[in-house]
Order: structure tokens, then sequence, then C-alpha cells
């Protein structure tokens, strides 16, 4: 089995190594990588990367962010020119952890007539500090924590994993496919997503920027409520205390894990570690050190995946609702509309007939 990752990267020089290191020792056997006007040394890695046969590289010089053709054309190519039997489209600053031994192992577990898995998204929080971000990011909510806000950085959501096709389509955000030729497998999540947004007031700041200038060359594709957010804070030279009110202190670190709001997960930065090169340079290269093996979840570990599992769909539903009302205002919005529209053309019509129509004046 051929497992590919599609990668889309913008000025991410503080986890671009990591994230390279770690798939490709964690069952990836390829990379697309498409590198979008990076000016911080992202494109740098990626070349060194391309260089030694891990990485097919697309240099993109766009400026309008058009992510999902752009992720598009990578999975696409997986499937044409690589062969993938499944893809796995991510940002780098996302970490793809298999409930198995390795990324392929539960992947190639898929029966042969499912098409896509979902992958359960896990947001970790800024913490206090100037240490790589592993070391430093090891909180995260809880799937089971109160979040009632749909703007909220933290709601549980979910990314989709697809085995690979030659005319894919994938949404923005990697969260689903547009007409999809398979079928879903549903229920299962073989697949935890770390992502880690926000690192940083510089990177909080690049990122607002970056995103809101795209959201407003495409005034068509409104933002997420936490970009939008974010952006506004940016306008409005709030970005600091953004970023400061989304810090997780150490007493609230402490009150939120005796309560279930927030879980201490050291699994990525340990698994980092073992990757270090003995130098303290960098990363040992792929194929040079042991691949990551992942242990099994134990049985209570699966019971309290479930339940999450079981959280992430009651937030579907919630969301699929928020939509239909958002629909059916709409809707009643042109209703109440048309019959002024058209009592207004129809006046104007007569109007105009009135004035043209000398027997008539």
């Amino acid at each position: 089995m051929t497992l590919v990752m599609t990668l889309l990267a913008r000025d991410e020089i503080d986890m671009i190594d990591s994230w390279l290191a770690f798939h490709l020792n964690a069952g990836v056997d390829f990379v697309i990588a498409t590198d979008n006007r990076s000016q911080d040394g992202t494109t740098e890695v990626l070349e060194e990367y391309a260089r030694s046969g891990h990485v097919h590289l697309i240099h993109e010089p766009g400026e309008d962010l058009r992510q999902d053709e752009w992720v598009t054309r990578m999975a696409r190519l997986a499937a044409t020119d690589y062969g993938a039997d499944w893809v796995v489209n991510s940002d780098a600053d996302e970490f793809w952890w298999p409930r198995g031994a390795s990324l392929s192992e539960v992947l190639g577990a898929v029966p042969p007539r499912y098409g896509t898995v979902g992958a359960f998204l896990r947001v970790f929080c800024p913490r206090p500090g100037e240490e790589h971000f592993a070391e430093r990011m090891t909180v995260r909510f809880s799937a089971l924590a109160p979040i009632n806000d749909p703007a909220s950085i933290y709601k549980p959501i979910r990314k989709v994993v697809h085995r690979g096709h030659p005319e894919i389509r994938v949404t923005r955000g990697n969260h689903a496919l547009v007409d999809s030729p398979f079928a879903p497998l549903r229920g299962w999540f073989p697949i935890e997503c770390f992502h880690f947004p926000l690192r940083s007031v510089a990177q909080c700041e690049h990122k607002a920027r970056l995103q809101g200038t795209a959201f407003e060359r495409h005034i068509a594709r409104p933002p997420t409520g936490y970009h939008a957010d974010m952006y506004a804070a940016l306008r409005s030279d709030r970005i600091d205390r953004y970023y400061e009110s989304l810090v997780v202190s150490d007493a609230e670190l402490e009150r939120g894990t005796a309560e279930g709001r927030l879980v201490v997960d050291t699994r990525l930065r340990d698994a980092l570690r073992a990757l270090r090169d003995p130098s303290g340079e960098g990363y040992l290269p792929p194929g040079s050190a042991r691949e990551l093996r992942f242990p099994l979840p134990t049985l209570v570990e699966d019971a309290e995946y479930a339940v999450e599992a079981a959280v992430l769909g009651e937030a579907d539903v919630v969301r699929l609702q928020r939509r239909l009302d958002e629909l059916e205002r709409r809707l009643q919005t042109v209703e109440q509309r048309l019959p002024r529209r058209v009592y207004r053309r129809l006046t104007r019509s007569a109007q105009r007939v009135l004035g043209r129509s000398p027997e008539l004046r």
C-alpha cells in the first residue's frame, strides 16, 4: 500500500522540519508539497527533502490562497503520478497520529468498499514560554468540554482522509470532499489530527494578516469564525490581547485538568524527541532511524475515545441545524422581498406603457 501526504505551507519554519520528520517515520511513503511564497526558510527545508527524494515540491507564487484548488491539484497528482492508495491532505501545523501501529497500517485495515474515513481534530492550546512548540504546547481541550461558541477554535470537528483518485475534489480546510466517488466509513476515527494553529504572538499576527488578506480577495468565500475574529483583532490593533486570551497559564491548566476541560497530551513531544539526531542538530533522516511505532490504545482508552467520538457526532448535528436555520432565514428574506420587487417592476412597466401609448394619455 502506498500512502502519500499533501502539504500546503507558507512561512512555517518553526515546525516544517518536525512535520516532515514525523510523518516520514510514521508510515508515509511520500509527500507532495506546495510552498506558497514562504520567506522564512520553509522553502529551503522543503527543497532539502526534495533533493533527498522524499518530497515533490511545487512553488506556488499566488497571493490569494486558493487552498481547495491547490490541495485538489496535489491530491490528484498523488493518484496519477505516485500511485497513492490513500491520501492525507494536511497543513504544516497538523500532525496525524494513528490509533494503531502506523498510519499505513490503520488505513490498510479499511475494507475495500469504503473510500473515506474521518480523523478527529485535536487543537492544542498556546502556552507561555519560548521553547519549541512541541515541548511547550502539550495541553489541549477535551472533546467533552462545554464549547458552545461556533466560532471557537476548540470546537469538535473532523478531517477527512481518502483513497487516491484522479478526479478527487477537496474542500477548503480538508474537512470534506466534493462529489466524492467513495463510500464513507462512518463512526470510526482511526487517526487523530493534532493541530497547533497558534504558537506565538508574532506567528498569530502573521497568520491573521495572510488569512485576512486572502479572504478579502475572495469576497464570496467568507472566513471561518476564528479567522474572522483573529483578523478583526489585527485590524483593531488588539492582536496581542487576542493571543494572550487564548494562552493557558499554569493556574488555568491546574483548574482545567481538575474539571476535565483540559488534557495534558505529550505524545507528539515524546515522538519528536525519539527522532532527534543525537548531535542535537535537527532530526535523523528518514530511513536512518527506526520508524515510529505507536502504542495500541488500551480498552479504557478506546472506551473514552468512543465517548468523544459520540460528542463529535452530536456537534455535527448542531452544525447541520445551524446551516438549516440560516438557509431558512435566507429563504424567508427572499420571499419577503419578492412581492415588493414584482410590484416595483410591474409599476415601472405600467408607467412605461402609459408614457408611450397616446391612446392612454
